[in-house]
């Protein structure tokens, strides 16, 4: 059981694709095939469950996927070590949602880039709530997130903005903005995440049911249907400045006060160990 293997085995699994997870990894689909197929052999089991349509990893799978993280990232960190002088060299992986990677990290980016050439970047975007749990699975080594209400003895959080939660309703003809915020109207809502936690809460404060008209992964995505008529929503007020439909829905006065977002850059103290994301960190803090 190789290292490559290893990280072919984890970027499969992360994809649950092998078509993707072939290409990401610059390998024909015959020779990723026959690594799983050769991991299979070693472990004795199945690792994955395919079909025509779904790729899943299967309880053998899901235990090798926590120890080949932690292999892949011990050598990383030991291949690190042995690099000399002051060089800062390796890969690093970032997760930002789009509206982060627009409005946070320009800066930071273009000046670590330049100070450490040697570091293969790796930036990866998706829906904001979806990064504390990568950053804690070991599929990233730094996510830009909001500080979480949970888990939060468990990572490395450095503020880097703060901004109000606010509720947005449509502009649709047809649908019947109320004068204030009641709890009974149709809502957009998060599927989870910091926003969707402080929600909850405030729904349980008042003893009401919420009623739920859709579920959307991504705040970005959450703007969108707020726009169609779907329901009210409530977003960051960071991520509705740069939406380009804010000017087709409308805050909520009045409305619920819930605490605000403090968006930062999130590690785990393993992760800090390595020279790579060490440098980005005190990079940030610099700037």
């Amino acid at each position: 059981m190789d290292i490559q293997a290893l990280q072919t085995f984890v970027r499969t699994a992360e994809l649950r694709h092998f078509g993707k997870a072939s290409r990401v990894c610059n390998l024909s689909p015959s020779a990723l095939t026959r690594t799983i197929q050769r991991l299979e052999e070693e472990v004795g089991q199945p690792l994955f469950l395919r079909d025509n349509r779904s790729v899943a990893l299967t309880p053998a799978g899901r235990k090798l996927l926590v120890f080949a993280r932690g292999a892949v990232e011990d050598w990383r960190q030991f291949q690190e070590s042995l690099t000399p002088g002051e060089t800062v060299s390796g890969a690093l992986s970032l997760y930002a949602s789009i509206t982060a990677v627009y409005s946070l990290l320009p800066e930071l980016l273009e000046s670590y880039r330049k100070t450490y050439p040697d570091v293969q970047l790796e930036l990866r975007t998706g829906a904001a709530e979806k990064a504390i749990e990568q950053l804690l699975s070991g599929e990233i080594d730094l996510a830009v997130a909001a500080l979480p209400d949970q888990n939060r003895g468990r990572i490395v959080f450095m503020p880097l903005a703060e901004t109000p939660l606010l509720f947005i309703a449509p502009k649709t003809p047809g649908f019947e903005v109320p004068s204030r915020f009641m709890g009974t109207e149709p809502l957009v809502v998060p599927q989870s995440g910091t926003a969707r936690q402080r929600l909850d809460a405030w729904f349980r404060a008042k003893g009401l049911v919420p009623n739920i008209a859709s579920e959307v992964s991504g705040n970005e995505a959450l703007i969108a249907m707020v726009r169609l008529g779907t329901g009210i929503g409530v977003v960051p007020q960071l991520v509705l400045e740069r939406s380009p439909f804010r000017n087709e829905v409308e805050l909520m006065d009045p409305a619920p006060e819930l605490d605000p977002y403090v968006v930062g850059l999130c590690s785990s103290k393993r992760n800090l160990k390595r020279p790579a994301v060490k440098a980005m960190w005190e990079l940030a803090e610099k700037l």
